[in-house]
């Protein structure tokens, strides 16, 4: 057992090494000072590259594909406009503007000289990290449909075996005790969306290639998974839910003249997607941000001489070391809780009134007894 926590605290550390790498490399300026505030929104924010572990100044070039003021297209390598370069292709220049409204973003620049904000659909950082985790979710998935195709009901063994002890967990301990019938018809939706997170999570955490993309980080893709769930949540809603929106079973004084409840009612169905957001955003965020704070600190603290110096990098390698470690664990945990909070929604909007399970209760007792 001590070995085995030995090898992962090497291997954390190990992946925590680039990291502190490339916050040296980000920290040393023109004026020898450090911005942590621009170092902290560089490595969690998007790029049109994807950083070279130990070399924070070279970058992985990125498709860039921009739509010109003229409705041309134009496609061309990230490299072409790194450091400030500019890329000229005969008609427009295209560069990165490091200041102004469009700060990180293409911007155009026409013969008469305006500068303009072209329709991007760039392969970013963050797209191409999105194509990485579901493609590692096709395989996973895979790998386990693959191995019961062949051997049956076998048990499977390794990652197969781990994949299909986490896909069960979250089936049997969460979906198919709160949504019971219904569990089959959105157990696929809910099982993506957990190892999604999951894989984005886990992800985000290695700092080499493919990993580093901070994508739940990112409000505008927790968002879109919140959106998902709302959608789901709402399209498939029973007569019932709909029914104890508009007009639920309280007193007619708090739905009538004033409709108090429907309103109360109509807004909760838009808090919950919210709090799914910020809640996914807010956690993993938070965890990526003190794993770089906690690096800066060894370069704030440098000005201070040797000792403080040495003093601060082991501390701050410790509790970074150690705040990884944490975020793992917190990856699972952030996964499963939307999973979890996502099926509990699903579920109350599944509710049948009275009537309806008076007539299922009616049409199961006319059926012959084996057909149940």
């Amino acid at each position: 057992m001590k070995h085995l926590l030995l090898i992962v605290a090497l291997a954390i550390a190990a992946l925590a090494a680039p990291q502190t790498v490339a916050a040296s490399a980000s920290a040393d300026g023109h004026d020898g000072k450090i911005n942590p505030k621009e170092i902290i929104f560089e490595h969690l924010g998007d790029g049109y590259g994807w950083e070279v572990p130990f070399c924070h100044h070279e970058r992985i070039p990125l498709p860039v594909i921009v739509r010109a003021y003229d409705g041309s297209w134009r496609c061309f390598s990230s490299a072409r406009v790194a450091h400030g370069a500019r890329y000229d292709d005969g008609g427009d220049i295209f560069y990165i503007a490091r200041d102004g409204d469009y700060k990180g973003k293409v911007v155009g620049v026409k013969p008469d000289g305006e500068i303009y904000r072209p329709w991007d659909i760039s392969i970013t950082k963050n797209v191409l990290a999105l194509f990485i985790t579901v493609l590692c979710v096709i395989l996973c998935c895979m790998s386990v449909a693959r191995w019961h195709k062949r051997n049956g009901y076998k048990a499977p063994r390794g990652f197969t075996g781990a994949m299909e002890l986490l896909i069960e967990f979250i089936y049997s301990g969460v979906i198919k005790p709160t949504l019971k019938e219904n569990a089959r018809r959105f157990a696929p939706y809910l099982l993506t969306v957990f190892l999604f997170i999951m894989f984005m999570n886990l992800l985000g955490l290695m700092v080499i290639f493919p990993g580093g993309a901070n994508l739940t980080g990112n409000i505008a893709v927790t968002l879109v998974l919140s959106l998902l769930t709302f959608f789901v949540t709402n399209l498939f809603a029973t007569k019932h839910y709909w029914k104890e929106i508009f007009w639920p079973d309280v007193p007619w004084w708090l739905k009538f003249p004033l409709p108090i409840m429907p309103v109360i009612e109509i807004f909760g169905m838009f808090t919950k997607p919210a709090a799914l957001t910020v809640r996914l955003f807010a956690n993993m965020m938070g965890g990526h941000m003190i794993v770089i704070v906690l690096t800066l600190l060894i370069f704030i603290f440098a000005e201070m001489g040797a000792a403080v110096l040495g003093a601060t990098t082991v501390v701050s390698v410790f509790f970074s070391i150690f705040m990884l470690m944490i975020d793992v664990l917190v990856s699972f945990i952030q996964a499963y809780v939307f999973t979890m909070l996502s099926t509990i929604f699903i579920s109350l909007a599944q509710e049948k009134g009275h009537g309806e399970h008076h007539d299922n209760e009616h049409s199961g007792d006319s059926r012959p007894a084996h057909a149940s």
